[in-house]
């Protein structure tokens, strides 16, 4: 089997799983929307769960991973499957006491905490006490999520990739089970955040049990006895935090919107996080679950010194992140108010809440190629090991962003803070691109950017046919669910079918390649 078989399949496994994990996420955010709106309440809840969910996005799809599959990698590719095991009995161990101490810190230092995320709820003193009690209750997830992220990278390193990505599921179905147990228990909103908060606690104990009968399956026994200090953790431990800084660029920059967007009028905390949630939709299925697939296959290759194929790899999977997501973008772009409207517009979560939450999905839809590739071109430095550069990169783009928001925020609103992300992550991803040019030679440059440009062609004609199409079947004020439903159905399945016949027309290689990842084959 070739490698860009290999991404395929693992890619193709994960995106399965990632789309289920995304369903169960949009159902429990219609239930969010539906009991609570999008206001005061609303805004503290999701201050206090961009925490934990922070901390999986580190962990779960950055710099644990990042750091320890390489390196076990590594470990079996030269010294075999038992030494590397060593390695990781080791690094859970110590991995479990880091996360206990970091879980008590944060819970002792939740004031702090949210005066760092969100400083203009000290304007309020009843919602930032209710945030550091949500802050609080929801923190000892960061040990059960740290412990899926670690059992994730051995998973994904022995070649089975659907449990780990199958977890966040579990996570969604607790929140879900807890709010609607809650609604029956109280009729008090603050009572069933509280409940709200539980069930992510819960849910994170869930994802970790069910990881456990796979390592098993796979070789791997907890009670076997394994140093405290193993000598790869060193080399894990060097990468670690120059991989959490550099992998986390995207969490950082939403948090410095969100910072921001504390200033601004009640409620803009809500559209930008139910705008990001849509943005997430695509990017999880197909950008998140490409790197996902691909690190330990670029990580094999960098071990064996195999630098070409390495090339090869990282183009095959440049382009396929681009065949996907630049229509997604199109779509997300020209169906984002019915989108929006049909999963969101129910109970407390008014019109006028559609209109603004699609107004933040329109600047953050602009850089979604721009988000998924960085996590491509990253998984290429991390796999040869260099943490410097990413991190070097991610300052420029750090600043970048916090720079834009300050100054689009004024005649923008929180529009401009979801525009700033998305010209920050396109400038991350250009200058992440040349580094790696510089460190490998030529990539592929021409074809993948003859690719991308085939690629923009036939999603801008299949965007102006879905707008023609969507012009005539909304407008979103006079409809109902149901013809929500159907109108974005119809509207959807046309844009497909007109990308298809496009890619099909022009011979796009990725077109043969989507038919294999959604189970067509496997190319030989």
């Amino acid at each position: 089997m070739s490698d860009n078989t290999r991404v395929t399949r693992a890619a193709g496994t994960v995106g399965a799983a990632t789309f289920l994990s995304r369903i169960f996420g949009y159902i429990r955010d219609m239930v969010l929307a539906g009991f609570f709106g999008a206001g005061v309440l609303t805004d503290a809840f999701i201050v206090a769960f961009r925490i934990p969910n922070l901390l999986r996005r580190l962990f779960g799809e950055g710099s644990l991973g990042i750091s320890f599959i390489p390196v076990f990698s590594e470990f079996l590719e030269k010294n075999g499957k038992q030494e590397a095991f060593r390695l990781a009995h080791s690094a859970v161990r110590l991995l479990s006491i880091v996360l206990v101490i970091a879980a008590v810190l944060g819970i002792l230092f939740a004031p702090w905490i949210t005066r760092a995320i969100a400083y203009g709820f000290t304007d309020s003193p009843e919602q930032f006490s209710l945030t550091v009690t949500l802050t609080r209750i929801m923190f000892p997830y960061i040990f059960f999520i740290g412990m899926v992220a670690l059992f994730m990278g051995i998973l994904n390193v022995l070649g089975h990739f659907a449990a780990p990505a199958l977890a966040p599921v579990l996570l969604n179905i607790a929140m879900i089970g807890s709010v609607l147990l809650g609604s029956r228990v109280t009729d008090d909103p603050t009572a069933r955040l509280y409940w709200l908060a539980a069930g992510v606690v819960a849910g994170g104990l869930l994802q970790l049990f069910f990881q456990v009968p796979f390592l098993v399956k796979n070789g791997f026994h907890f009670w076997r006895k394994a140093k405290l200090i193993h000598p790869g953790l060193k080399k894990i431990a060097a990468m670690f935090l120059p991989a959490t800084f550099g992998a986390a660029v995207f969490q950082m920059n939403t948090l410095i919107g969100q910072f921001l967007a504390s200033f601004q009028p009640a409620g803009s905390i809500s559209y930008l996080y139910f705008a990001d949630r849509l943005v997430q939709f695509p990017l999880g299925i197909f950008g998140i679950s490409t790197a996902t697939a691909v690190l330990p296959i670029f990580s094999r290759q960098s071990a064996a010194e195999d630098y070409e194929g390495l090339k090869d790899t990282f183009s095959y999977s440049m382009n396929l992140v681009f065949f996907i997501t630049v229509p997604a973008m199109v779509g997300l772009i020209v169906l984002r108010e019915p989108i929006v409207a049909l999963l969101f517009q129910r109970g407390a979560f008014s019109a006028e809440a559609v209109q603004l939450t699609a107004h933040a999905l329109l600047y953050y839809a602009i850089g979604l190629w721009a988000f998924a590739a960085v996590r491509i071109v990253v998984a290429v430095f991390y796999a040869m090991q260099d943490t410097a550069t990413p991190v070097k990169i991610a300052l420029i783009s750090i600043a970048a962003n916090f720079l834009l928001g300050i100054s689009l925020m004024g005649p923008m609103g929180f529009g401009g803070l979801a525009l700033a992300l998305s010209i920050s992550m396109i400038l991350n991803l250009v200058f992440l691109a040349v580094a790696l040019r510089s460190r490998l030679g030529a990539l592929g440059g021409k074809k993948i950017a003859a690719s991308a440009c085939q690629t923009a062609a036939c999603s801008a004609i299949m965007g102006a046919v879905v707008w023609l199409i969507a012009d005539n079947i909304f407008p979103v004020e006079n409809s109902t669910p149901m013809d929500l439903a159907v109108g974005l159905a119809l509207s959807i399945m046309t844009g497909l079918i007109v990308y298809g016949a496009l890619s099909y027309f022009f011979r796009g290689l990725e077109l043969k390649r989507l038919f294999k990842l959604t189970g067509g084959g496997a190319e030989k």
